[in-house]
């Protein structure tokens, strides 16, 4: 091999070589930037204090949440939102929620920085256990996973964050 050849052959080797980490990079970037529910894992059922509520010792506000589906899930977070002026219309919240869970009250990330952490990203809208305590609402159950509880906070921090949760239109 000659001395052309192998000068060309190396400038090639590592333009191909940046080439494809620029291009990870960006995938990597995306993913961690946008992530999707395919990411989503259901919450395992332990007997971790957070997940594992009996069905048997809910509150009536957990009961009201856990019970329906997403449609009055919404509907009885944004009553409760109406109630405490926190903005947001069922459009934001029902955008929000499919692309952070799907509409699954039990998703659990456990994959991105904060589940590297310890603190998983759980329910609805993906919320973590320190953001749910923060912007917790009186009135709804106290559970990160309960449907209403987890909408409710999540759009309350929405709010003081982004001025509303129809402004969030990626991760948040």
């Amino acid at each position: 091999m000659t001395a052309i050849f192998a000068t060309r052959r190396t400038a090639r080797l590592r333009n191909l070589t940046l080439t494809g980490l620029v291009a990870t990079g960006a995938a990597a970037a995306a993913v961690t930037l946008m992530p999707t529910s395919a990411f989503a894992a259901p919450a395992p059922q332990t007997t971790h204090p957070v997940t594992a509520v009996s069905h048997h010792t809910h509150t009536a506000a957990k009961s009201a949440g856990a019970s329906g589906n997403l449609d009055s899930w919404i509907k009885q977070s944004l009553a409760i939102m109406k109630a405490k002026g926190i903005p947001g219309s069922y459009e934001g919240l029902h955008r929000n929620i499919m692309r952070e869970s799907s509409g699954n009250p039990n998703a659990q990330n456990n994959w991105d920085v904060n589940a590297q952490k310890g603190i998983p990203s759980k329910g609805l809208l993906q919320v973590i256990d320190p953001t749910f305590n923060t912007y917790h609402v009186a009135g709804t159950a106290h559970s990160v996973t309960d449907p209403v509880a987890n909408i409710t906070a999540a759009a309350n921090y929405a709010a003081h964050r982004y001025g509303s949760i129809d402004n969030v239109n990626s991760a948040y």
